[in-house]
């Protein structure tokens, strides 16, 4: 099976084996007559007395003074030399093949005139994994994410750096190892390649593949934390959830369900006294559904982005080149600082449910020990869950609230994005550790609600925790546990599936 660049449609399942080799791409016939056709237009626009933006004029606020023919390619280098200027840790290299292989196929759609050579050395940097180092604070998402992807395609032209086993390595030094020659740019290149939303997508790909592990997690945490709790399953009846059909709280429901199914332990307290339980217990389908359908909504607007063409001018045929806003980061911006507080509410209900644990009601020791007062049991690691909350609490602020002009007032409106797309992964990152605890505190919750048995599902968890983490007899140091748990989540061994 190919992916073909420019045709087929894109997404985030693709972009990532695309990424990790399992899914071979290229450039089909169709695409080459495509970028071969624009590029030829933009060369005719690039000779002629008219001036078009970006092809042979100034950029931003210099749109005014027209460029010669002469001139046209260092134009074009100057762009980049002059646009990377991000600072701060680099991203991870993975976030940069992301973005060079939505770059591509962003290009193949035949409307950005560059030139197939430019292409050709882009995707031989993503198949010998050349990966440019870029900064990861600069962008305010308007003109697309001009910093970034300016350090990003730096290595074309000899300049900038890659990443070579974990160490940051001069490109040119590195384009010598593999005997290329620098690239020299024509016209409109330079704008092609910075223009875009690449950076703020690849954030928002990499957090989706992660919160759709996370999504599930957190089902499975709760039931565990039910389970432990000795919590009801009624509220999760399809009854009551067909007459409020959100389609994420039905998700959610039916997980449960199948969480629950054949449980020992929730079938031995079905007549109990109990009349309902705390809003953290009960209210999971409303929500981590509520999560849900968030994180859909950003899947739906991801997936557009993806096959859309976002640089600028956009060539649509010999004689016009629309600059136009393509670029604009707001439609990814929005939606990436809602799934942040969708992302942070997950950990704010869990961090409510490790604390219900903690109580000591309905047959649980205080603090989750049976020697309490020499011992403090698992007092302490809720004290880390509520400070994880509160930072992710801090960065739900919504960058794409927020908007400084620049380019002297040329660019007057700006998304933000970049910097949402980053705190999205952040919550996540927090959101990993505060479920890692959760299910620690679960965990220990069934240990007295033995000798009755659980679903398969939760059973096998059961099994891989303690695997990991032995139970709490005594006080011990907690770090290791804690962080044995985090890699537990991390590496997604913990079972989430239940169809």
């Amino acid at each position: 099976m190919k992916f073909y660049y420019g045709i087929d449609h894109l997404t985030v399942d693709k972009v990532l084996a695309i990424a990790n080799g399992s899914l071979q791409a290229e450039i089909p016939t169709e695409a080459l007559e495509r970028i071969n056709s624009c590029r030829a237009m933009v060369e005719k626009m690039a000779s002629s007395d008219r001036a078009v933006y970006g092809i042979n004029t100034g950029f931003g606020p210099l749109c005014d003074v027209q460029i010669s023919a002469a001139e046209t390619s260092q134009l074009q280098e100057n762009l980049l030399m002059t646009h990377a200027v991000g600072v701060g840790d680099p991203i991870d290299a993975s976030l940069s093949k992301i973005m060079m292989i939505c770059k591509v196929h962003a290009l193949c759609k035949g409307y950005s005139g560059i030139r197939l050579e430019v292409i050709e050395r882009i995707l031989y940097f993503i198949h010998n994994d050349l990966l440019p180092v870029v900064p990861c604070q600069g962008s305010v998402g308007a003109s697309g994410d001009l910093a970034p992807l300016s350090h990003l395609f730096l290595p074309l032209l000899g300049e900038g750096e890659f990443w070579q086993n974990e160490q940051i390595i001069p490109a040119k030094k590195i384009l010598e190892q593999h005997g290329l020659s620098p690239i020299k740019l024509a016209a409109k290149e330079g704008l092609a390649l910075i223009n875009g939303t690449q950076f703020i997508l690849a954030h928002a790909i990499i957090g989706l593949d992660k919160m759709n592990y996370l999504l599930d997690l957190a089902d499975v945490a709760g039931a565990m934390s039910i389970e432990g709790y000795r919590g009801s399953a009624s509220p999760f009846k399809e009854a009551l959830h067909e007459i409020r059909p959100f389609k994420g709280n039905l998700h959610v429901a039916k997980r449960m369900r199948r969480l629950f199914k054949d449980s020992e332990n929730i079938t031995s307290h079905e007549t109990c006294e109990r009349v309902q339980d705390p809003y953290s217990m009960r209210c999971i389908p409303q929500v981590h559904g509520a999560s849900r359908n968030a994180y859909d909504h950003l899947e739906e607007l991801v997936e557009i982005e993806m096959n859309s063409v976002t640089d600028n001018p956009i060539v649509l045929s010999e004689t016009e080149a629309i600059s136009g806003g393509n670029f604009h980061g707001q439609p990814l911006a929005m939606v990436l600082d809602y799934v942040s507080i969708a992302a942070a509410e997950l950990g704010n209900i869990s961090d409510r449910r490790c604390y219900l644990l903690l109580e000591g009601k309905y047959g649980l020791p205080r603090l989750l020990t049976e020697a309490g007062g020499l011992n403090s049991g698992y007092m302490i690691p809720q004290y880390t869950t509520a400070a994880l909350v509160t930072e992710n609490k801090s960065l739900c602020f919504p960058p794409s609230a927020d908007s400084i002009p620049t380019s002297l007032g040329q660019e007057d409106h700006v998304s933000m994005g970049s910097i949402s797309g980053r705190q999205f992964n952040q919550i996540l990152g927090n959101l990993e550790k505060i479920l890692a605890i959760e299910l620690m505190y679960a965990t220990q919750a069934m240990e007295f609600r033995r000798p009755h048995t659980f679903s398969d599902i939760l059973e096998d968890n059961f099994k891989l925790i303690r695997s990991k983490v032995a139970k709490l007899e005594n006080d011990r140091i907690l770090k290791d546990d804690i962080n044995a748990m985090i890699e537990l989540v991390r590496t997604r061994s913990i079972h989430t599936q239940t169809s």
